[in-house]
């Protein structure tokens, strides 16, 4: 992926790019400030702008299959790509508002299981990601959930293999303790 490291990412959208996204209907999914309102999908506020880039190069080429993405990502150029990474990553992370309520016992679980598995190594201890590593705090506990399942099962592919290896056996009532807690970090 050279193209990642060739190109400085612009820090504010110009209105091409916000008229791109409006075009391409990218906020009724994932939310006009990024945080997604819509069961199973991610929100992008703050998200690491590489790893937008890659997902939506892996969309638009059909490498990885998600139907509700490869209609948005077909036909745009990779500069395209790179403005609408840049416009997400550069939207403030937030908790989704109507998470529900943190259940402390099933947190703490999280927690514990979260530093089992050292997903803080990649991930960062703050959750944020980097890189091409996602930002997985603030996110939708219902799309974390669903995430790790496909993980776990085989389900999801990319560009990196490792989820698949660490959620290998992992329970469903592990997963939903660790997507509680990563969704109800501040």
């Amino acid at each position: 992926m050279a193209l990642l490291a060739l190109v400085a990412l612009p820090a504010a959208a110009s209105p091409a790019t916000e008229a791109l996204i409006a075009e391409r209907n990218c906020m009724a999914c994932h939310g006009p400030n990024g945080v997604s309102p819509v069961p199973l999908m991610p929100s992008l506020a703050g998200q690491q702008a590489d790893f937008l880039t890659l997902q939506m190069i892996l969309f638009r080429e059909g490498l990885r299959q998600v139907p509700a993405m490869m209609e948005p990502a077909r036909g745009l150029s990779d500069q395209q790509i790179l403005n609408i990474a840049a416009w997400f990553a550069a939207l403030p992370s937030a908790p989704k508002p109507d998470r529900g309520p943190r259940n402390e016992a099933m947190f703490q679980r999280g927690a514990q299981l979260s530093a089992a598995r050292n997903c803080n190594a990649c991930h960062l201890p703050n959750y944020a990601g980097r890189a091409n590593v996602p930002r997985i705090n603030h996110q939708r506990e219902d799309f974390l959930v669903h995430t790790l399942v496909e993980y776990r099962d085989g389900l999801r592919v990319g560009a990196d293999t490792q989820m698949n290896g660490l959620m290998h056996g992992v329970s469903n009532e592990d997963i939903r303790a660790i997507a509680h807690y990563l969704a109800h970090r501040e």
